[in-house]
């Protein structure tokens, strides 16, 4: 329990430790970037529990087939899953995109604030499926006790977000850059932990 639980714990705490860094470097851009991508992260928030629905599920079916020493199994369970969530997900992704008002109508009628959130779905909600991707393997990867890669991939998302943001700050650059970075973290996340996934082996 405490071999996997522990390693959760740190995968938790790199999510916390993202979104509390982001927005300490968006607010460097200005108010409207910060509202902008604060109108954004609340779509994010609400999009974690459907990842976590598939993820929840692949788990213990991943720990059942190892078990059963069914290794090909485990992974096909956990590839499956993933890849409906980051269809599922990416879809909501890719509809924000092309009409952020959707969303972001329900919480502004500032121009320049809807104006920040348009640019921030343009750019990264079509990486929404990366994150999705990513997140649900994790959760797979705890069923094989396996977490090793998908932290790894927490981290490097971590230190690129920051590093760019800090980068940005200090040379004049711009929220839409800043956008732009978060994209990459998630994409970067998403494809790490899949190759980390793909490269274990579950049968050890």
């Amino acid at each position: 329990i405490l071999k996997v639980g522990g390693m959760s714990s740190i995968s938790s705490v790199l999510t916390v430790a993202t979104i509390l860094v982001v927005t300490r470097l968006i607010a460097n851009f200005g108010p409207e970037a910060l509202a902008g991508y604060g109108i954004g992260t609340r779509l994010e928030f609400l999009l974690v529990p459907i990842t976590f629905s598939f993820g929840v599920a692949c788990l213990p079916m991943v720990g059942m087939a190892l078990g059963a020493k069914l290794v090909t199994r485990a992974k096909q369970v956990a590839w499956t899953g993933a890849v409906m969530s980051a269809a599922l997900v990416g879809s909501i992704g890719w509809v924000v995109m092309v009409w952020p008002g959707l969303w972001a109508n329900l919480f502004s009628s500032d121009p320049l604030v809807l104006a920040s959130a348009s640019q921030y779905f343009l750019t990264v909600g079509p990486c929404y499926g990366f994150f999705a991707l990513g997140l649900c393997l994790y959760f797979a990867s705890q069923g094989a006790g396996k977490l090793g890669g998908p932290i790894l991939a927490g981290t490097f998302r971590l230190v690129l977000v920051a590093s760019g943001g800090v980068w940005l700050s200090h040379h004049n650059g711009t929220a839409d850059q800043m956008f732009m970075v978060i994209a990459a973290g998630m994409v970067s996340y998403g494809v790490l932990t899949a190759l980390t996934v793909w490269r274990t082996n579950w049968a050890r």
